[in-house]
């Protein structure tokens, strides 16, 4: 990886790879990118080292783990408990992910819930912490683009990415069904 914390295009060349083949040997790696074994190892070291390669999170879909329901909830908080209102939501098991935005809004939280009453149950948690003023839950009723990467990785590879676009195969097979190829 480059000094300035950026990626260049043998990193996403190595990501890419990675993305096909995770348990991919350096040694292997190397070969199909036409790198020295001694390049991918220690690009694989500082993409690791950097935090790029420690998380498998990603690729569990909640589904698997018994949450079907995933919803977004906007929040608005009092500024000052910003940091308590944080280490509170990350203390929710069903909070995958927070984000602060800009807008009416302060957070996006995301969550996952085993039904309805059980996002309900999480809703009112997220309202009940201490500086929370106010929420707006929205239910996702389909995903239609899975979170991806692999498009900028080859961009700044400068490969050419899939010709197929990015689409949930639940949502191809929906519209096979209806002959809407």
């Amino acid at each position: 990886m480059p000094h300035d914390d950026r990626l260049d295009a043998i990193d996403a060349r190595l990501l890419l790879a990675l993305g096909k083949g995770p348990r991919a040997t350096a040694v292997a790696l190397a070969e199909q990118l036409g790198i020295s074994r001694n390049t991918a190892a220690s690009r694989i070291a500082q993409l690791e080292h950097g935090g790029l390669l420690d998380s498998i999170e990603r690729r569990i879909s909640p589904k698997t783990l018994g949450y079907p329901l995933t919803a977004f909830v906007t929040t608005r908080v009092t500024q000052r408990e910003l940091d308590n209102v944080a280490a509170a939501l990350a203390a929710v098991p069903e909070v995958l992910h927070v984000q602060g935005i800009s807008g009416q809004a302060d957070l996006l939280v995301h969550v996952v819930a085993t039904d309805a009453d059980d996002l309900y149950r999480i809703a009112g948690l997220i309202l009940a912490i201490a500086g929370v003023e106010r929420t707006t839950t929205s239910l996702v009723m389909r995903e239609l683009v899975d979170y991806r990467i692999t498009p900028l990785l080859h961009r700044l590879a400068g490969t050419a990415a899939p010709r197929r676009p990015d689409v949930r195969r639940d949502q191809r097979q929906g519209s096979e069904d209806k002959g809407l190829q």
